[in-house]
């Protein structure tokens, strides 16, 4: 699904709509926001849903890889009054380098409780130095001729031929009603409605 964003506040401050910013045209109907669901149909990747959403004008400013993993259908402790959330692996790539894991403990003692606890490595905290911003490191390899972080072309090929059909099916018909969502939420209704077909809901970050 695909959104723009209309006025609303953002970081403390009124922010106007896509279509109110200087130079966009008032009857725009560029997306600003689009979420969608993917699945990869093999054996080894059955039933597991890839996530995405990629927004302007949302509360934050973050990029981050999360992996949820399946509850188990027997739990070990099954006695437990707790009800830890599922265990995730997330990956922050801004602006909070680092690496999230959170999974269940159980609490020292004779109980069966068991709570949820997180591992958390933050790259500026451990080496007290900031990473360099990610377009610096971007035209310093390419001034030395580095190819090493870039993408490959076979992969950016594999990437459009996933995303040039969408972007030709929304061509072809008409564009929401737009603007769908206010600056500085997380998207359209719509989005939320489209992880919870299936029991889901987003990673608040």
């Amino acid at each position: 699904m695909r959104g723009q964003y209309g006025s609303g506040w953002a970081q403390g401050a009124a922010a106007p709509g896509y279509r109110e910013e200087p130079e966009v045209d008032p009857e725009s109907e560029t997306e600003t926001y689009v979420a969608g669901r993917f699945t990869i149909e093999d054996w080894r990747w059955s039933g597991v849903p890839f996530c995405l959403r990629a927004g302007k004008r949302l509360p934050e400013r973050t990029t981050e890889i999360a992996i949820q993993f399946k509850e188990v259908p027997l739990p070990l402790f099954r006695e437990s009054t707790g009800d830890p959330a599922p265990n995730v692996l997330a990956m922050r790539i801004q602006p909070d380098e680092g690496i999230m894991l959170r999974f269940a403990a159980k609490v020292p003692g004779l109980g069966l409780d068991v709570r949820t606890v997180n591992m958390d490595f933050d790259y500026g905290t451990s080496f007290s130095v900031d990473s360099p911003d990610a377009y610096e490191t971007l035209i310093l390899d390419a001034l030395l001729g580095d190819a090493s972080l870039f993408t490959r072309a076979d992969e950016v090929e594999a990437a459009w031929a996933v995303v040039t059909p969408i972007i030709e099916g929304w061509a072809a018909m008409p564009a929401p009603r737009f603007p769908n969502y206010a600056a500085g939420t997380w998207g359209p209704e719509a989005a939320d409605e489209l992880m919870e077909r299936d029991g889901r809901r987003w990673r608040r970050i």
